[in-house]
């Protein structure tokens, strides 16, 4: 009996090759459309170029008065700060919303509603969170922090609790075969095998708070960001390119700490 002569095909996951190409071409088409629309254009860009070449020229060199250098200091310091309370404080709030949104070990009310309260904090840019809450409680570093502690909440609480999913419920069974109440189930199975990473995403979220602090100054929420838009507005480039440099210091030493951290711990 013969059999019909079979081609091998790259499987795709669109179930059929004309869905592929037609969503291919979809895309390529949104993409078109919206260049077009935006009003992007060869020639603006290579204008915007020249002009950021000219303004390059403008930052170099660095220049800052001894008041200004003070002045630098002093703000990047609020910046550290800010984003040191912020890391505290939103990873203990995020704690407990992270058990609540792991499927694993949460009654299913809890996690819908530690799910939903993580998507409502990760929908909205720290920059809006931190114009609202300056309207909300005034200027300065108390906004910074409560904005940096929202944001903080949403990224570490996810993690963490995709981390409590992924564990071994084995150990977390032989634990409460041994008759262990429900705190001390999660005390002895569930927290040895998520410490590792709770380290870890904590370095890595203050890392991150400490590039998020230097900007939300720009609406008014304390840190270097403020002092940035002023020396900006002042059209004193020498003295923003300065202020830049503090900045990118800062950055490399907490990323330079971080994965140092992470690299222990890991």
């Amino acid at each position: 009996m013969a059999t019909g002569k079979r081609t091998w095909q790259r499987p795709t996951v669109f179930g059929r090759r004309e869905i592929k190409w037609g969503v291919y071409a979809l895309v390529v088409g949104f993409f078109i459309w919206s260049t077009v629309g935006l009003g992007v254009s060869l020639s603006r860009f290579l204008d915007g170029l020249a002009s950021g070449v000219a303004l390059l020229g403008d930052f170099v060199p660095p220049e800052a008065t001894p008041r200004q250098t003070a002045r630098i200091v002093d703000k990047m310091l609020e910046s550290i700060a800010m984003a040191m309370v912020s890391t505290v404080t939103g990873i203990a709030l995020s704690l407990p919303i992270a058990f609540m949104a792991a499927e694993n070990v949460s009654p299913r009310p809890l996690y819908y509603l530690g799910r939903g309260f993580i998507s409502v904090s990760r929908a909205f840019n720290a920059i809006i969170v931190a114009i609202i809450v300056v309207k909300a409680v005034g200027l300065g570093p108390l906004a910074g922090i409560i904005t940096i502690t929202f944001k903080t909440v949403g990224f570490f609480s996810k993690l963490f609790a995709e981390d409590i999913e992924d564990i071994d419920m084995g150990s977390v069974a032989a634990v409460r075969a041994t008759g262990a109440s429900p705190a001390q189930t999660l005390l002895y199975g569930v927290v040895p095998q998520v410490i590792p990473r709770f380290a870890g995403l904590s370095v890595y979220r203050w890392d991150i708070n400490i590039r998020t602090s230097t900007i939300v100054g720009i609406v008014g929420a304390g840190g270097i960001g403020s002092v940035l838009l002023t020396a900006f507005n002042r059209y004193d480039y020498g003295y923003v390119s300065a202020i830049l440099l503090a900045i990118i210091a800062v950055v490399l030493v907490a990323e330079g700490v971080s994965a140092l951290v992470r690299r222990r711990y890991q």
